[in-house]
């Protein structure tokens, strides 16, 4: 039987490639002490690298993004933009765990079958350690900047914290240094609504005709609510002057919409599996925690917050900067949008992203 879109949204082996290039790592080892074998890695770029392979910059994307930042990032990255194409090599993997070509549930494991549910526990340090991998394999040493919005946030802490020698300077939009009770536990709900539909199959529904769709538009409705401010709702779709409250039910089909745009590009699978790598994220693990891990960074750390986000509060930001001393200033993006202000308020998040670049050129 063959798989179709109503089974997964992944990118497949026989769908088009588009941009992007696939690159065999090999052999991962995992922070679990298990081995993920002939690992590929999905990546796009822009720009060209000089001769001294000095001007890379390495793009994290978030929980759903993938390797084609324009895709989701728009006007970020080209001629003449915040990541000048004209200036730099910029380059962004799809994670490992990814549904967009790099090795996750989706792909077909040593056994020519989907991996599904054998397929391992991954960290966001497995992530960066494929990452790093990739990078030592294409022959760049350090890059002049890695950056990333929330889960891309994340693995830039663990870049200036693991790998301090192979980054100038890192960015981390939107994100914490530790996940929290209030983000596990939105993320559990998510998670349960996958596996509750009856479509799951225990992770292995890659044969079937109809896959857990149903279950992930619940899940993303669930987060698109997290993404978004209660500001943003409520001028979107709240009561109007008149008392007319009719406008206040079409946030149900707009939730719809959005869950339905998911299920035709992401992998349900690949959705649990980067979602409890968000909710393992700790820097301080098993480096004797938040406060002496983040003390440990040895270059410069530009943290950015966004006034309305309520899945990661300013609070977070501000403990980043707090510990640690390489850290500058916070830097806030006003915003209605909440969490997901990152990728609208591209006209502030792109001054940003000059000045960063501007502090490691002059390092």
């Amino acid at each position: 039987m063959s798989i179709t879109q109503a089974t997964t949204g992944a990118w497949l082996e026989f769908h088009d490639p588009g941009f992007r290039r696939f690159h065999k790592l090999g052999d991962l080892q995992l922070e679990s002490g298990e081995t993920l074998p002939d690992v590929t890695i999905a990546y796009q770029t822009w720009g060209e690298l000089n001769s001294d392979r000095s001007n890379a910059i390495l793009i994290n994307h978030a929980l759903t993004g993938w390797s084609d930042v324009p895709a989701w990032w728009p006007q970020m990255v080209g001629a003449g933009l915040p990541f000048d194409s004209d200036k730099y090599f910029i380059i962004c993997p799809n994670v490992i765990g990814g549904c967009q070509g790099s090795t996750g549930p989706s792909s077909l494991a040593p056994d020519g079958k989907r991996w599904g549910s054998r397929f391992p526990y991954l960290s966001i340090r497995d992530m960066v350690a494929a990452e790093v991998e990739l990078s030592r394999q294409i022959g760049i040493d350090k890059y002049l900047l890695a950056v990333g919005p929330s889960l891309g946030g994340m693995r830039s802490l663990e870049w200036v914290i693991e790998h301090p020698g192979r980054v100038g300077a890192i960015c981390t939009i939107g994100s914490s240094a530790v996940a929290t009770a209030d983000q596990i536990g939105a993320a559990s709900i998510q998670i349960q609504a996958i596996k509750s539909d009856p479509h799951f199959n225990g992770g292995d529904y890659y044969e079937q005709e109809i896959g857990p769709i149903q279950g992930m538009a619940i899940a993303r409705k669930v987060a698109h609510l997290t993404y978004r401010s209660e500001y943003e709702m409520d001028m979107r779709f709240g009561r109007d002057m008149q008392g007319d409250e009719t406008g206040r039910y079409a946030v149900e089909s707009y939730l719809d919409h959005q869950g339905l745009k998911l299920q035709r590009r992401f992998d349900a699978n690949t959705y649990i599996c980067l979602t409890e790598a968000m909710n393992s994220h700790d820097v301080g693990r098993d480096r004797g925690g938040v406060a002496a891990a983040l003390s440990t960074a040895q270059r410069p750390v530009v943290v950015v917050s966004i006034d309305t986000d309520r899945l990661f509060p300013a609070r977070l930001q501000e403990e980043i900067v707090e510990l640690t001393p390489t850290a500058l200033p916070l830097k806030q993006i006003s915003s209605p949008f909440g969490h997901d202000g990152f990728l609208i308020e591209v006209e502030r998040v792109g001054q940003i992203i000059r000045e960063s670049l501007e502090l490691t050129l002059s390092k």
